[in-house]
């Protein structure tokens, strides 16, 4: 069993701190309001890590204040029945929709549950959505939709690919950002 120990940090609270075989640097992820978790890499002691938390409790803090403005997507409390076959009738629809109208073409479309992302687009333009966007408003399910049509195009994230969506939705990364804070995949 990996080596483990919380830590109480007086801004942020309990933080776990676990021995990370996979792990190459000390990494802070944040799951919840409640779960801090720092990998800490074989060969680098608790105490260097928690040196280097205390550095970046601020960093915390604000991480930890976009999950209380947040809505949390209840992984496990999805859709049932004829519920899932509406939402994915309707999602599919809305792909074929918004890909007509700004010229994209995808191969094929799936949907899924995803844990940590809306979305994905392979090489070979199969595009994934997560079921659990259906949760979202209808504005937030289009550029989730637009984004991942918006790769068979550009494969990254770089600037033409930015430039790409903000022709298409007038203002990409605010509402990417909208995305972001209102919403939160994990439990």
């Amino acid at each position: 069993m990996a080596e483990s120990k919380i830590i109480t940090f007086p801004q942020v609270g309990d933080v776990l701190f676990e021995r990370s075989y996979r792990a190459k640097h000390i990494i802070i992820s944040i799951k919840s309001s409640s779960k801090i978790r720092i990998a800490v890499p074989v060969g680098i002691d608790f105490e260097k890590a928690r040196k280097f938390a205390e550095k970046k409790e601020y960093w915390i803090e604000k991480q930890l204040a976009k999950f209380s403005n947040s809505t949390a997507i209840p992984i496990l409390d999805t859709f049932t029945g004829e519920d899932l076959i509406d939402r994915k009738k309707y999602l599919t629809k809305r792909v074929d929709a918004l890909s007509k109208q700004h010229g994209f073409k995808y191969n094929k479309l799936r949907f899924k549950v995803m844990r940590t992302r809306w979305g994905s687009c392979t090489a070979k333009n199969n595009i994934s959505l997560n079921i659990l966007m259906a949760h979202t408003s209808k504005k937030l399910q289009d550029y989730i939709i637009l984004h991942e049509l918006a790769h068979t195009r550009i494969k990254n994230h770089s600037n033409s690919f930015w430039v790409l969506m903000d022709r298409i939705t007038g203002d990409a990364k605010a509402i990417n950002k909208e995305l972001n804070e209102k919403y939160t995949l994990y439990k």
